[in-house]
């Protein structure tokens, strides 16, 4: 009998396979690592920089309570969208899913990673194109409907130096940003041919920083398709073959959150 095995359910079979009906897969964890894609959040976090606050931890008690025995708790307050989080398709696109109304299924899925850190290398403004999503597929295949794509551009070795990470640090202005992602072209080719179920970046955003218009937030949006945000540790994923699951906090009515997310990739 092989040990460490987990079996899928339903819901993460459909998501793996397309065929809720067919028979369960598993993650062999023996043959499996699970990479973390978050960053923490700490004073250190980087936001958007029109972000009026951070990330604040209160200390609300740490140590012996008159029955004597150790409690520590703490408040937090953060704004939406900052850290490794999730834009909601409401972010952009008036009556689409707030970040409470995204189906789980849509948030675990099998993942491709794009890399295009050659290229960020010497082009900080470097947008996805439609060519290199071709080139992707004819090296990998053709991207599986409903997959989940992430690109890797390499910023997040930057992190958390925000001026490195930005282009940026002047407080409260987003007019001189300067950083990879996706492209609009690439980012409609995703949404309406591929049927993604999500699209994820180790940057600041799903639109590059010089952008004004927001042209892939918008055009996600409008396709119900979520964005997640300041991803990390990306290059440890194959190009395919990884699992992610994205969890972000279920914040009513909300136009992102804070997102834990992870993937299983082969050992």
């Amino acid at each position: 009998m092989r040990r460490s095995l987990i079996g899928i359910p339903c819901a993460l079979a459909l998501a793996m396979t397309g065929l809720c009906g067919a028979r369960a897969q598993t993650i062999d964890l023996s043959s499996s690592k699970v990479v973390d894609l978050s960053h923490p959040y700490d004073a250190g976090t980087i936001y958007w920089p029109t972000e009026p606050t951070g990330f604040q931890l209160k200390q609300e008690h740490k140590g012996l309570t008159k029955g004597g025995f150790f409690y520590y708790s703490n408040a937090f307050c953060s704004p939406e969208h900052g850290g490794t989080h999730i834009d909601a398709p409401m972010h952009f696109a008036e009556s689409r899913w707030t970040n409470s109304d995204i189906p789980l299924d849509r948030l675990i899925r099998p993942a491709v990673v794009i890399d295009v850190s050659g290229k960020t290398a010497k082009n900080a403004d470097y947008a996805l194109t439609a060519a290199d999503v071709a080139a992707w597929e004819e090296a990998n295949g053709r991207i599986p409907d409903g997959a989940i794509v992430l690109l890797r551009t390499g910023w997040s070795a930057r992190w958390p130096d925000r001026k490195a990470y930005l282009g940026d640090d002047a407080p409260g202005k987003a007019d001189n940003l300067h950083f990879p992602s996706f492209g609009p072209e690439a980012a409609a080719l995703l949404v309406s041919e591929r049927h993604v179920s999500l699209i994820g970046v180790d940057t600041a955003s799903v639109d590059i920083g010089p952008s004004h218009d927001f042209l892939v937030h918008r055009t996600i949006g409008a396709a119900n398709v979520p964005g997640l945000e300041n991803l990390t540790n990306l290059d440890q994923l194959p190009a395919t073959g990884a699992l992610v699951i994205a969890m972000p906090m279920k914040i009513a009515q909300g136009s992102g959150a804070p997102a834990r997310v992870i993937a299983f990739a082969p050992r």
